[in-house]
């Protein structure tokens, strides 16, 4: 019964370690969003420009890896950040990313091609 316990209590202190690591690492990864310029062309929450597509909901529709890969190779009009950013920093920016998480609102129009779902440029 003591191991049993002691078991749950180590889960349980490890996966509260895991989610405090992951809260610090969103909050880095919005900081990275503000100083590497992101907010210049995406908007998240009504903050920010509208050259690129609204990230609000981006965690909804694309993978780590998408995101990843947009961050680090660019396309369309993004630029690639591969050689601007730290490892780190990636997978900070993408676990804050993959958070925004906001459902997206009804259009009565239809979107313009550039703020396609799928599309993170």
């Amino acid at each position: 019964m003591r191991v049993w316990l002691g078991a749950v209590c180590l889960f349980l202190v490890a996966g509260s370690q895991a989610f405090g690591e992951s809260r610090n690492q969103r909050e880095h990864g919005a900081e990275v969003f503000v100083a590497s310029g992101c907010r210049h062309c995406h908007t998240i929450n009504n903050v920010g420009g509208h050259k690129g597509p609204d990230l609000s909901g981006v965690g909804r529709v694309l993978s780590k890896d998408k995101i990843r890969e947009q961050i680090l190779n660019g396309g369309d009009q993004m630029p690639p950040f591969m050689d601007d950013l730290e490892a780190a920093e990636v997978n900070d920016l993408v676990a804050f990313l993959r958070s925004c998480r906001e459902k997206p609102k009804k259009q009565t129009s239809t979107p313009a091609p550039h703020l396609e779902k799928n599309a993170l440029h």
